[in-house]
This record gives structure tokens, C-alpha cells and sequence, in this order.
């Protein structure tokens, strides 16, 4: 008990920039961050950590009017400012964007080394403000690409994430059930209370859930994370998540879509295959340069190794028993987004008039690192597909939106959810500096 103790408190003088020399010689990349991307990233040995590697960007927010910065060809505005940890972004079929201003749930439970690190990661990212539990609608009425009307469409959720409208309904994603409520078009506020459709696990290390529906709107697909880095607390917890889950909304009913998947996140249908794609964000504390986030296509009765293994068949020891007889059936990613970038919204580019290399692809959010020097992540990238449905091959990922990193390394935001507006421009949502963020064209 004693040790652990020390472990942790040398690690709050870290996260509060002390420097006891133990820790405060991390373990430092040793590729640079374009090796570990791609459809064949560089897999090099496991540098196991017993005190993690922690370096997160301290958290200023934006300054005397600064914005983040685009690619050349692009430009980018605010759509809207001053909301409450915004996460995530859903066009309704009228225009009106829907945005979930949502955190972690309370974490439940006493004394841990996990939930004492966690909790300090947590608030030296900016992310250790209670939820707001809302949805809130947006409209641009006028078209100028900032929205003039806000509106809280339903408050009183849990940790919502996830929206999607079908028929007449929207779901949501809340961090332990499936919820639905009646909505009209052009609706502002919604007074029903939410009926359940399912129910899985909630909270945990990773709480936020998701929702996608097919075309059809007769099947739903909720991506629900692990509730720790490797199942270090049995796997009797982990029941249910580390997967997708596949929901029938008429019969209140799901089962296993996809499985070993530690922290499924992004839902989209690549628009010319119709295939079910996600990002993934991948394990901790073995070293810089490992292990890849990752997006990747996803199909029933898929097994993507978590927690035993890792891209596509690299043991990772620290689990035990080791379970050599999965290997054969653990599926390797279709494109690596490089380690510890925390990716986790996903948009394809049907129907975005950004122009050039932006038609046929997938805007990714990247939320950025905690355990890996030097960072990775905050910033959203762009990936070009073929016509076959799948990156183009030996493409490396481009920058659409940086500069959430200011000259001191210090975060002026993090983005996290992607997504189109009716003109076809890119919307992000940045919960730390609680700005919707439009990306469009020059011309």
C-alpha cells in the first residue's frame, strides 16, 4: 500500500509540474508519429510502464481571438461559443445541428490508484467539469454559418453522447442506456420523458457512448468502450462492453456486433461501400509509440483481440492468462492513427464542399494524448479513400485542423466530434474551449 501511495503521489506532483526525477524521465517516442499511421504501421517491442508516462497539455483556452488553423484552401469560423463541454454533433434532415454538452458521469467507488490519476488527468485536460446532461439545437436560420438560435432541446439525460433521428424518433446514446424520445421537425424543447429502449454498462474509464441506425432505421449500432486500460479489474466487469453492440429498437433487444474493440467511439457508413466503419482508441502505458489508435471497418462477428492482443495479433503479456488460441481469430485494423491520439470522431465526406483532396474520405477528431512524450493528437485529420471503400494505399493521414496547441504547448481547445452541415462545411466540437468550430471552403 505503501508503494502505491508514493506511485501516486509522484505522479500529482508531475500532473501539478514537479519534476522528482523518478518520474520525470518519461518514456520518450522513439518514431516519429507518422511511422505508427497508415495501413501498416511500424509495430516496434512494448517499453512496459508501471508509472505511466503522463504529459498532458495544460489547458489555456483561446485568447485575444485566436482560432485554430486550417489547411490551405480553407478557412475556419465559429459557429457557435460559449457552451458547456461541448462532445458531440448530429445534423437534423432540416439543417439544425444538435450538440451534446456532456462529461464523465460521477465516478463511483472508493480509494484507487486508477480514479485518484484519472480524476487529476481529468481536470489538468480540461475535462474535470460535471456534465451539463443536455442536448442543445442550434439553427442558422439565415444561412451565414453561425448559428443565431440556441435552444436546450432536452436536459435531465446521463452522460449522453450519441444522436440519431429515425422516423420520428431520436435516440440517444446516455453513458448506460439507449433512450428515445418523439421529435417533429423544426422542434425546439422536448418535454417527453426518454423511454429505454436498452440497457448496457455505464461509466467506467470510458463512458461515452454512441449511436449509428442502418439505412433502413431498423437496426442500431452502439459503440460502448471498456470500462478499463487491459480488464486489470477481471473481465466480469468488461460484460457487454469493449464492443458493438447491435440493437432491434422495435423489440428492446441487442447482441455482440463486434468484439475487442477497447474503446469503440466514431459510427459512420462509408457511403460507397455502405460498410460499417469506427475509431478506436487502443491501450496505455506500453511506451510512446505504442499501441495505434486505429479506424477500421467493422462486420458482424468481428474480434479485434482487446484485451489480450493488439493490431491484428501482438501479445500483449501484461494480460494473464495469456490466450494464444484468440490470435487466429483477431482481426487486424484496416488504418492505424497513430498512438495515444485519443481519435475519436468520425465523418466521411459525402456531401462536403471543402474542394480538392476533401471529396472522398474521413475527417477524424483527434482528441489528444495523455500518456505519450511528446503528445499526439489535438487535431483533426483527413484520410483519403479509393473507390474500393478503403484508404487510399500508401496515404498518410492530412492535417484539416490544427493549431489547438498553442507555442507553449499549452491547449487553447481539443476536438472531438465531426460532422457536416447542410452546406456541406465541417463543424467541430471542442470541449475544451466550448466552441463549434466551421471549416469551409475559400471560394
Amino acid at each position: 500500500m505503501r508503494k502505491h501511495i508514493l506511485i501516486v503521489l509522484a505522479i500529482l506532483v508531475v500532473l501539478a509540474g514537479g519534476t522528482w526525477f523518478w518520474v520525470s524521465q518519461p518514456d520518450q517516442a522513439r518514431l516519429p508519429l507518422e511511422a505508427v499511421m497508415g495501413p501498416r504501421p511500424k509495430i516496434t517491442p512494448p517499453r512496459v510502464q508501471t508509472i505511466p508516462t503522463i504529459k498532458v497539455a495544460d489547458v489555456v483556452g483561446w485568447q485575444n481571438g485566436a482560432t485554430p488553423v486550417p489547411a490551405t484552401g480553407l478557412k475556419v469560423a465559429v459557429f457557435a461559443k460559449g457552451l458547456d463541454h461541448p462532445r458531440w454533433i448530429y445534423q437534423l434532415p432540416n439543417g439544425d445541428i444538435l450538440v451534446s454538452e456532456t462529461n464523465s458521469p460521477p465516478r463511483k467507488g472508493g480509494f484507487s490508484i486508477t480514479g485518484v490519476v484519472m480524476k487529476a488527468l481529468m481536470s489538468k485536460a480540461g475535462a474535470g467539469v460535471p456534465s451539463a446532461n443536455r442536448i442543445t439545437l442550434l439553427r442558422d436560420s439565415d444561412g451565414d454559418g453561425v448559428a443565431e438560435t440556441r435552444s436546450v432541446l432536452i436536459g435531465g439525460l446521463n452522460s449522453p453522447l450519441g444522436m440519431v433521428l429515425v422516423g420520428d424518433q431520436l435516440y440517444i446514446a446516455n453513458t448506460d442506456a439507449l433512450v428515445r424520445v418523439p421529435y417533429a421537425t423544426g422542434q425546439t424543447k422536448i418535454t417527453a420523458k426518454p423511454e429505454t429502449v436498452v440497457r448496457y454498462p455505464g461509466g467506467g474509464n470510458h463512458w461515452a457512448r454512441n449511436v449509428i441506425a442502418s439505412a433502413d432505421g431498423k437496426t442500431l449500432y452502439v459503440a460502448v468502450g471498456s470500462a478499463s486500460n487491459i480488464a486489470e479489474n477481471g473481465l466480469d466487469v468488461e460484460v457487454n462492453r469493449a464492443n458493438i453492440l447491435e440493437v432491434d429498437p422495435a423489440a428492446k433487444t441487442f447482441r455482440v456486433f463486434a468484439a475487442g474493440l477497447r474503446n469503440p467511439q466514431g459510427l459512420a457508413f462509408e457511403p460507397q461501400t455502405d460498410r460499417l466503419w469506427t475509431t478506436v482508441n487502443e491501450r496505455d502505458m506500453l511506451g510512446s509509440d505504442l499501441a495505434p489508435d486505429y479506424m477500421t471497418a467493422v462486420n458482424l462477428g468481428d474480434f479485434f483481440g482487446w484485451p489480450n492482443s493488439y493490431w491484428g495479433g501482438y501479445v500483449d503479456k501484461r494480460v494473464q492468462p495469456e490466450r494464444p488460441d484468440l490470435l487466429e481469430y483477431s482481426k487486424r485494423p484496416d488504418y492505424a492513427l497513430g498512438p495515444h491520439t485519443a481519435s475519436l470522431g468520425l465523418s466521411f465526406a459525402k456531401g462536403a464542399t471543402l474542394g480538392g483532396q476533401f471529396t472522398n474520405g474521413a475527417f477524424i477528431g483527434q482528441h489528444g494524448s495523455w500518456n505519450r512524450t511528446p503528445v499526439s493528437g489535438y487535431k483533426v485529420i483527413y484520410v483519403p479513400f479509393a473507390a474500393d471503400g478503403f484508404p487510399v494505399k500508401g496515404t498518410k493521414p492530412i492535417d484539416v485542423l490544427s493549431g489547438f496547441l498553442d507555442k507553449n504547448g499549452d491547449a487553447q481547445g481539443r476536438p472531438v466530434g465531426v460532422a457536416l452541415d447542410r452546406t456541406g462545411s465541417l463543424l467541430v466540437a471542442d470541449d475544451v474551449g466550448n466552441v463549434i468550430w466551421r471549416v469551409s471552403g475559400t471560394r
